[in-house]
């Protein structure tokens, strides 16, 4: 009874890892731009303790890889609104200043006129710096990333001028994992930048691109860690019912 219950105890325990992740993938499915991670997986580990020295125990871990693969494009026709081709992904800033990157192309122009995302992240220019926008002119984002802005108040044509370029990378070739915060990183180099890959980096302007999960795949899934959650639970409970039994029939009567 004792191996039965620590190992579906430990069967409860490592299926958390799983649970995390499809939870957290069902809380972002209309997140603009957002991720899955690719599944848990497992790996053994030596068990420490009086034994024998050859055991080994299976323990879920995720390093939350990226899975890049495309959701929807979106038209919205909003000037702030992009969406980014193929594996390009966007340079920002973190709330320490290092370098992040994000798929998330809902921009917007905060109280101080400076660029960023919809989740409050900065947009890194080319040179690492911010891209101020003119109080009150039009904003316009070229395919190539640059930013033109343009003031309506002008008499005659007016002339939209280059305010930066966003720092645009093709990730196609660096393999890129989840910070606490959502954001992306280069495997096991927090803050470094992306090498340049094969492919020129590009973005569709007046879009959005939608989460690349899907809500029906994930909900099934949800389902059936629910049903063994339970099932290793009834596992436990059986089997103390059959220990009660057994010892209920070697007392005297």
């Amino acid at each position: 009874m004792d191996r039965l219950a620590f190992n579906a105890a430990a069967a409860i325990n490592e299926q958390r890892v799983a649970r995390q992740m499809t939870t957290n993938e069902l809380a972002n499915v209309s997140t603009p731009g957002f991720k899955r991670s690719f599944e848990a997986a497992v790996r053994a580990v030596k068990v420490e303790g009086a034994g024998f020295q050859s055991r080994m125990q299976p323990q879920a871990f995720s390093t939350d890889y990226i899975n890049m693969s495309p959701g929807a494009l979106m038209t919205t026709g909003r000037e702030l609104d992009v969406a980014f081709n193929d594996q390009t992904v966007l340079g920002v800033s973190t709330r320490d200043g290092s370098l992040a990157f994000t798929r998330r192309g809902d921009l917007r122009v905060n109280a101080k006129g400076v660029l960023e995302t919809g989740g409050g992240d900065m947009v890194q220019g080319q040179g690492g710096a911010a891209i101020t926008i003119p109080p009150g002119f039009q904003v316009s984002i070229a395919k190539d990333g640059t930013v033109f802005a343009q003031d309506p108040a002008q008499v005659g044509q007016a002339q939209a001028v280059s305010v930066g370029k966003m720092l645009l990378r093709d990730s196609s070739k660096t393999p890129l994992q989840r910070t606490e915060i959502g954001l992306y990183q280069v495997v096991g180099k927090p803050g470094a930048d992306i090498a340049p890959g094969p492919v020129l980096p590009s973005l569709t302007s007046k879009s959005l691109e939608g989460s690349n999960v899907n809500a029906m795949e994930v909900m099934v899934k949800l389902i059936a860690q629910s049903r063994s959650f339970e099932q290793q639970v009834n596992m436990i409970k059986e089997s103390k019912q059959v220990d009660e039994s057994g010892a209920s029939m070697l007392k005297s009567s």
